[in-house]
């Protein structure tokens, strides 16, 4: 192909071919990175996806909750490969938050799709107070709230995918907490005092006190006498 030259050449210089090498690299290397499929709005749902399910047992309800995160995997097979968070589904037998739980799992879907740093959504969730308390899980963790607990799960997730770094405990704050660890398992070898109350009772959400205990049909406080049915 001919190429007219309207300028007055002033000067020129002999590409070598490593130089030409180097040149074609990196037209190439901007070329793949132009390729790169980041999420958007626009990225069409596959038709199967990958994804996790987590169990949520509240003692707040009899059934528990089923919270399943769908992944979508960008750039496969290559060195971009990245896996994304695509929709969420939330399911139970419990349906007194169904209208709720099912406008939460839209809005989350709409923000995992819309691409971008979607990590804040865990802090978020994880800063909803239930106004009538939050209760304890196995092991002695507090959840303020179902929808904080789910933002837990989620953190879960996103830690397991790679797009939040799971926090590490200095040193000497596990030397802390090892030694407190200890205390504490030495203190509960000890004789436990005799309780006024059941041991199959319950924690009462008016007094705090494990005291609740299903009386006439109906659970009753029998340390402040607090009960559901008035």
């Amino acid at each position: 192909m001919n190429k007219r030259i309207e300028k007055k050449i002033v000067g020129y210089k002999v590409t070598t071919q490593e130089q030409a090498k180097e040149a074609a690299a990196g037209v190439a290397a901007k070329e793949a990175e132009s390729n790169i499929i980041q999420m958007h709005e626009k990225v069409s749902r596959p038709e199967a996806l990958a994804g996790s399910t987590y169990k949520i047992k509240t003692p707040m309800s009899d059934h528990a909750l089923y919270l399943t995160i769908n992944d979508i995997v960008l750039n496969e097979g290559t060195d971009h490969e990245l896996r994304r968070p695509f929709e969420v589904f939330i399911n139970s037998k419990n349906m007194d938050h169904f209208q709720w739980i099912v406008a939460l799992t839209r809005v989350l879907s709409a923000v995992f799709r819309k691409g971008g740093d979607c990590t804040f959504l865990v802090e978020e969730l994880k800063a909803v107070f239930d106004p009538q308390g939050g209760y304890f899980k196995p092991g002695g963790k507090f959840m303020p709230s179902l929808v904080a607990e789910i933002g837990w799960a989620i953190e879960d997730h996103l830690q397991k995918i790679g797009l939040l770094k799971k926090s590490e405990i200095p040193a000497h704050q596990q030397k802390i907490m090892d030694e407190k660890r200890a205390e504490f398992e030495s203190a509960a070898a000890a004789p436990a005092e005799a309780s006024d109350f059941p041991p199959t009772a319950e924690l009462c959400k008016k007094c705090s006190v494990k005291a609740t205990i299903l009386m006439d049909g109906c659970m009753t406080c029998l340390n402040c006498g607090d009960s559901k049915c008035g």
